[in-house]
């Protein structure tokens, strides 16, 4: 901008059009910056709200591991209902297979995870049936001096998992989702 004056009073000019397209393409590169790290957010969010069905598994599995010293073979022998009817916005069915318990997500749900499976593992300490399991998420390694039950068959993309789940954080505590 510039001033000038005319007949002695002060007047102040506005920007050119090439000031104010400079300006716009400055927005408009920075707003494309962005998009990707939103599209990036939606899987995981909707990871994150599901979760409440995998908790109601992983509670039922720990509740049965801590009665009997097993595993539950099963969705029945966990005390749920089937898989196809533990279902939400996102999930298709949620399975428990030798104390594994794995979410199955919807076509409908973010192409990153559609029609794909996420696992949550019991990690025991043998010889201890007192002591609650951990679960592990996805591909996560092992404990030392823990057995894990069931098999990983989690096929969601790892960028996609929330971070508070590959780092293990105990489902079954109350601490933490």
């Amino acid at each position: 901008m510039c001033t000038f004056t005319h007949r002695g009073i002060a007047a102040i000019r506005g920007f050119t059009l090439i000031e104010v397209v400079v300006v716009m393409a400055i927005i408009a590169i920075l707003a494309l910056m962005t998009i990707p790290m939103f599209y990036a957010k939606i899987p995981r969010a909707q990871i994150e709200e599901s979760i409440p069905l995998v908790k109601i598994a992983v509670d039922r599995v720990t509740a049965y591991y801590l009665t009997s010293g097993a595993l539950p073979a099963n969705n029945s022998a966990a005390g749920l209902p089937e898989a196809n009817k533990l279902i939400g916005t996102y999930v298709s069915a949620v399975t428990v297979v030798d104390g594994a318990v794995t979410m199955s997500f919807r076509a409908d749900a973010n192409p990153k995870i559609a029609g794909k499976r996420l696992s949550w593992r019991p990690a025991i300490v043998k010889g201890s049936a007192i002591t609650p399991p951990s679960w592990i998420c996805a591909h996560k390694k092992v404990p030392d001096g823990m057995d894990v039950g069931g098999v990983d068959v989690t096929d969601v993309p790892m960028d996609s998992i929330p971070l508070t789940y590959i780092c293990g954080l105990r489902l079954a505590s109350g601490s933490g989702p």
